[in-house]
């Protein structure tokens, strides 16, 4: 299957998985209505003046990828989950922290709009 959108790539998953897809989605799409949806390294990608934030999924986690500077600014916040230089896992069997995603990306917002 080609992926070409955002909804051929959630598609491609299970109906649970479908629907947290949907709903990082949409929270990413309210805390950055500005910012352009599209296809990127095969994954959703938000961009608004270059790369705003990317998510995927996987077997047992979402990955979100909101840039190494997003992981610095709340790493307090990211203590519970793993992280590296610019991404954050969010396994599938918690609670996905929607606010926190929301606030990260008003925070790339903001980055990519000085």
């Amino acid at each position: 299957m080609d992926i070409n959108t955002v909804d051929d790539y959630i598609a491609c998953f299970p109906s649970e998985v479908q629907e947290v897809l949907n709903q990082i989605r949409a929270t990413i799409r309210k805390a950055a209505p500005q910012a352009k949806e599209i296809i990127n390294y095969k994954i959703p990608t938000y961009s608004l003046n270059g790369n705003l934030v990317h998510f995927a999924a996987y077997k047992n986690h979402i990955g979100f990828y909101p840039s190494p500077s997003a992981i610095t600014k709340f790493k307090d916040k990211l203590e519970n989950y793993h992280t590296a230089k610019g991404s954050i896992q969010f396994p599938l069997n918690k609670e996905i922290p929607y606010q926190l995603i929301s606030d990260i990306v008003k925070f790339r917002v903001a980055e990519c709009t000085k």
